[in-house]
């Protein structure tokens, strides 16, 4: 809801930008110059700042495509930023990967030897009782 709200004021900014300035005082080029700084701001904005602000403090809605073969294990936010973890059954390594801002600076921890799925059958086998 907060992001459809968000994209409505950014419109209602530009459509007044082209009526007060455009449409009122006759000079078109200047209010589309501005028209479009506006919503080229509020565009990178959102994808570099305010998406996951949105989505974490005012529960909104984000999608993020797990990587083909790989199994989900958790998410967690870390600040503003959303750290999944994922396990790759074929090199059997647990992948932190972040999810920052506008998808640009993004940390990965790779955990070798990591086998979660199968850490029960790992466990050494207790003696019965009387051995």
């Amino acid at each position: 809801m907060v992001t459809y709200l968000y994209w409505f004021l950014v419109a209602v900014l530009v459509i007044a930008t082209l009526v007060g300035i455009g449409a009122r005082a006759g000079k078109w080029k200047p209010a589309v110059i501005i028209a479009v700084i506006i919503w080229l701001a509020a565009t990178l904005a959102y994808y570099f700042w305010l998406q996951q602000v949105f989505v974490k403090r005012f529960g909104g809605t984000m999608s993020i495509a797990i990587e083909e073969g790989h199994y989900h294990l958790n998410a967690t936010w870390k600040d503003d930023n959303l750290w999944i973890e994922d396990y790759d059954p074929e090199t059997n390594e647990c992948i932190f990967r972040e999810y920052s801002r506008g998808n640009m600076l993004q940390g990965k921890v790779v955990l070798k030897d990591c086998n979660p799925l199968g850490a029960r059958r790992m466990a050494p086998a207790l003696p019965a009782a009387g051995e």
